[in-house]
This record gives C-alpha cells, structure tokens and sequence, in this order.
C-alpha cells in the first residue's frame, strides 16, 4: 500500500484562499479513491483560527510535542480528523496561526518554517513514514528541504521520496540569506542550495532537493523553463529538467455539480439545458440587470490585476459592449484602477453591466450557472480552475492560449463531420485578438441550433480528478 503525506499551507473547506485550497480539498479524496484502497493518503497543514468551529468541533488531539526552530522551542499540537477517506492533520500553534488571515504578515517566513518542520517532525510522533511527501508551493518548502538537509540521515526518513508541486512561479518565498541559519535553523552547507538571485529562496531548494518536481498543467511545465514566465527561475528549472512534468489539475465533481448545487437557482444538466435559462434570469433579478433572456450575458470571476487579462478587457470591453447586445457581469477584487474602471462601465450601462467587487463563492456558483459565455484572458495561467468551472455550469469560454488554459480549452471549429473544440481561444495577447474571440463567441450564441450543440459538448467534456489522480499514482509508483 502506497502512503503518501500531502503537506500544503490550505485545503478546502478548512481554510482556502485561493485555487491551492480547491486543488489540496479534492486531490487527495481523488487519489485516495483512484488507488482503490491500495493507498494511505493523508494531509498535514496548518490549523488556522479561521476554520470554521464546525471543523474545529471534529477534531481530536492526536499528539503534542516541541519543536526546535534554530534557537526556538515551540509548541506544537497535533489535531486530527477524517474526512472522504482522508486523514487530515493541523499543526496548532496559537501564535503562529490564529491569525486573522492565512498568509501576508511580517513573519510568515518564520511561521511556514515552523509548519514545515513541525510536518517532518510530525512523522515520528504519530509513527506515520510515507512512501512520498507531495509539498505545494513556497510555504511547504522548507518541508523537502529540512527532510533532506536534517532528517535523511535517520533511518526511518532515508527511504522519504518527495516530489514538489509548483502551482504558481511568481511566489518563491524569498528571504535575505542571512536568516538561513537564525531564522529557518539550516547550517551553511545549505548556502548554495538555497541562495538564488541574492536570496535565501525556499522554492528553488525544493526544486533543486525534490526527487520529482510538477506543475499544475503540461503547457505551465514547458512555459516556466523561459524567462517570461519563470521569475527568474527558469535557469534552475532548465539545469532540473529531467524531473520537471506537467499534470493538469481537475475540480471537484461533487462540489461543483449542477444537477445537484443548492447554491443555484435552477439545477440542471446538459440534458435539460433550458434550465440555464432559470438560473440566468434569477441572477438577473438579484444584481438589477435587465431581465432579459435574447441577449448573451458575459462573466468575469477573477482577482482584478493585469496579468489576468484584465488589462486587455479594459481596452476593448468598450467596444464590444457598444456594438453588440451583451450583459457583462464581473466578480472581483483587485487593483484599484480596475475596480474603478468596471464601476464606471456600470455607471454608464446601468442596465447591461454589473459589477460586484466581492468574493463570494456562492454567488460566483450563481454566475457560472446563469453566464453564457466565461471570459478568461490570462496573461499566465499555471493551470486556471475557473474555465473547468464555467464549463461545468455549461458556460462558453473565451480564453487565452496560456498554461492550463490551452491545455483545457480546445478552439471551437466546424467541420464536415460535425464540431471539434469546447470554447473560443486566442493566442496573441491583444486588447483586438481578445475581441476577435468574444465576437465570434457571441455570433454563434445567436445560433441556438449551434449553441445548443457546443454547450452540451462542453458541459460533457471531463475535468474531474479521475486522469490526473491516475497520473499521479504512476508518478508516487515511479519513485
């Protein structure tokens, strides 16, 4: 039997900010289920004071112990609790965790070390060795590095084989080499491991020490060996390419299911499309948009900052609003400058454009399910969950050829014996190629015979964990 330790800084529904969250609450279940009893998976992160007391209520101490952070000693408690198959630990430590936010405060260097160092510590309290340890991103760096600088030489650890999941480049926990040692508790042996650039960088010494090292999609893995989309790290990643893959990510079929999501108006299927229909008016009375059910509503869900695309929406979004009949509805927070463009285009089109600077998830579950056409222009995308999403809820996706995006949307096309693709893409990153795709996107919702035939492919086009989970499996068997 396979045991595998997932060590991540946030995991649906305990604490989530972001799509790691989603990825952490059903990859594990996924792969769990996918080895059909053939694996012990298990989860360690960290027990926040934003978990709800739901969760906090079915959690057990399972141990407690201290751990020695360079010249501090801290206090660790270990809770546990079950969940779909999966046993889930938290690290508890007050000071460190009940916060009132996960991540973006001055010491979350030194609380990610703690974390990390308490997961490997962790292992030989509960008795639990795993055949892999699968670390996601900067904050559980420290976890690959502190098993193979301190721990190896252990008997139990030594047969540790780790792989480390890159979900977003651009953060690499980056600290002033100094703190190496008084902060992160690592000798100068580790200087040429972890010094990158001038920094001390926690992503770059897990690549360099992970047995594998994987990204979020296939396209992503090849796109961060250049320099436009690394940050900096595509030396390090072209020197360790031979243990460099790409696998796409998936969504939750139960979590977002519209046969079966309370959270929408109108469940439906792709065999009870007119359904849609429900949703979208329901979503029109609760926003104040017209209520109008013969023009395409457009939707964006999405932090509001440049490389999302949201720069190029705000150069053509004019246009196409002026010169076509469409309803724009836009979730997100972001940048300033853009969150008061999109108020302003309400402003002006009161009654064709919403917009809703919030996060919300069951209101973003209302808009994919009400939206005809999903609009996603990344400029980088690691993997992108929300074009699955939309897809899900029987949205037409317009996105940008980038990362998971071009690995998950294929180009609508017509051809003799019948439609290929699942969406409408565009490759250069252009305020006029992004316009090119929507109009297209639009013209065709004006075809039903033809819309109707696309939605119902796209709302059958597979995103779930069940091929991703496989890999995997393969890739834990491989090492």
């Amino acid at each position: 039997m396979q045991k595998i330790l997932f060590v991540a800084s946030e995991a649906m529904p305990f604490a989530a900010t972001g799509g790691l969250g989603d990825v952490l609450g059903s990859l594990p279940t996924a792969i769990a289920n996918a080895a059909e009893g053939n694996a012990d998976v298990r989860v360690v992160m960290p027990y926040y004071g934003t978990m709800s007391q739901e969760w906090k209520d079915r959690c057990e101490t399972a141990v407690e112990f201290y751990v020695d952070l360079s010249w501090r000693k801290q206090y660790c408690g270990v809770k546990k609790l079950e969940k779909d198959g999966v046993t889930y630990y938290f690290i508890d430590n007050e000071y460190y965790f009940n916060r009132k936010t996960l991540y973006g405060e001055f010491d979350d260097g030194e609380r990610f070390a703690f974390f990390s160092l308490a997961a490997i510590e962790m292992m030989r309290h509960i008795d639990f060795y795993p055949d892999v340890l699968h670390a996601h991103d900067w904050q559980s760096a420290l976890s690959v590095v502190y098993l193979k600088l301190k721990y190896s030489h252990i008997a139990e650890y030594s047969a540790i084989k780790t792989l480390f999941t890159i979900h977003n480049i651009e953060y690499q926990g980056k600290y002033d080499p100094y703190l190496l040692g008084g902060l992160f508790g690592l000798s100068n042996d580790a200087i040429s491991i972890m010094e990158y650039g001038g920094c001390a960088n926690l992503m770059k010494g897990a690549i360099v020490l992970s047995d594998k090292v994987s990204t979020v999609s296939p396209r992503y893995s090849e796109e961060i060996k250049g320099e436009e989309y690394s940050h900096g790290l595509h030396h390090i990643l072209n020197a360790e390419a031979d243990k460099l893959c790409g696998i796409l990510n998936g969504i939750d079929y139960d979590y977002y299911n519209p046969v079966s999501d309370n959270a929408i108006a109108s469940k439906f299927s792709w065999r009870s499309l007119a359904k849609k229909a429900i949703n979208k008016k329901a979503l029109q009375e609760e926003i104040g948009l017209d209520p109008r059910d013969d023009v395409p509503m457009l939707a964006i869900i999405s932090r509001l900052v440049a490389h999302k695309g949201i720069d190029i929406v705000r150069e053509c979004i004019y246009n196409v609003i002026e010169n076509t009949e469409v309803q724009l509805v836009i979730l997100g927070k972001g940048d300033a400058e853009y969150e008061r463009f999109f108020c302003e285009l309400q402003d002006r089109y009161p009654n064709r454009v919403k917009a809703l600077m919030a996060y919300d998830r069951n209101l973003a579950k209302r808009i994919y399910a009400a939206c005809d056409i999903f609009v996603m222009p990344s400029k980088s995308e690691p993997c992108g969950l929300s074009q699955m999403i939309a897809s899900r809820y029987g949205a037409i996706p317009v996105i940008r050829e980038t990362g998971g995006l071009y690995d998950s949307i294929k180009p609508y096309e017509e051809r003799s014996s019948g439609i290929s693709g699942n969406g409408f893409t565009f490759a250069d990153y252009r305020a006029d190629a992004l316009e090119g795709a929507l109009r297209a996107a639009i013209s065709l919702w004006y075809d039903t015979a033809k819309r109707e035939k696309l939605v119902g492919r796209i709302m059958r086009t597979d995103f779930s964990w069940k091929k991703s989970a496989l890999t995997y499996l393969r890739l834990y068997e491989s090492l």
